[in-house]
């Protein structure tokens, strides 16, 4: 049978080209060590992403409050802004806390089940821990659902930013001597001078009240849903 002799030559330069896989138990723990240094470096990198946007929420409550409450001119819409960029900079993390939790949790299985188990070996882990890692590396996709993710950033960082901006903006529209129209009142008499001072340009106060309290409602249910614990949040209680 002869050989087809450009045939042999394109698989030996395949070969070549193709990188060799760890065959020993030296290898495969090289390999090993040299992946984790790289999971546990994006992940890193997201979580310093994460914490990146929450201070700038900070800053964003802390410049505006002291606008809106440093002087009487300001008006109550100042806070009303604040919510809208904190909402903002929510949602931008939330998407970063997806991509976080993919390197997340291959950095935790590596830790729980190969690490760990070097450290002292216990019976009673699952064998084929490694084929999700792999699963995951051929067709990464996101653990957490974007829903999940908000919530989650809201109940751990966000509902308190929230919880402050809200008692500000009570506080503005409550305090005639935080209000342009300055008087020797300290605090609004009735509820109708409250709804008066909630307006916001073409908007009547009530309607303006009613979203804020829509708005904060979804913050509430957001702050007091657990979801299920399932996959890595199921290990321990250390998570983001």
């Amino acid at each position: 049978m002869s050989v087809n002799p450009v045939q042999t030559a394109l698989e030996e330069n395949i070969e070549r080209r193709a990188p060799s896989l760890p065959i020993t138990s030296a290898e495969k723990a090289n390999m090993i060590i040299h992946y984790y240094r790289g999971e546990m470096g994006r992940m890193t990198s997201w979580r310093d992403r994460i914490d990146r946007t929450t201070n700038w929420a900070i800053t964003v409550v802390a410049a505006l409050l002291s606008v809106s409450l440093s002087t009487p001119t300001a008006h109550h819409g100042v806070v009303l802004f604040g919510m809208l960029l904190v909402s903002l900079l929510l949602l931008i993390e939330a998407r970063r806390y997806r991509f976080f939790d993919v390197y997340r949790a291959r950095v935790r299985k590596l830790e729980r089940h190969y690490f760990a188990q070097a450290l002292f070996p216990q019976a009673d882990l699952k064998p084929d821990w490694a084929e999700a890692i792999a699963k995951s590396l051929r067709t990464p996709c996101f653990l957490v659902s974007y829903r999940d993710a908000l919530f989650r950033r809201i109940r751990r960082n966000y509902c308190w930013m929230y919880l402050i901006l809200l008692l500000a903006w009570m506080l503005k529209i409550s305090t005639p001597k935080l209000l342009p129209d300055e008087t020797e009142a300290d605090v609004v008499f009735s509820w109708r001078d409250a709804v008066a001072n909630a307006a916001f340009g073409p908007f009547p106060g009530w309607s303006v009240i009613a979203v804020v309290g829509c708005f904060y409602a979804f913050v509430f249910y957001a702050s007091l849903h657990h979801a299920s614990d399932d996959g890595e949040l199921a290990h321990g209680e250390v998570h983001v």
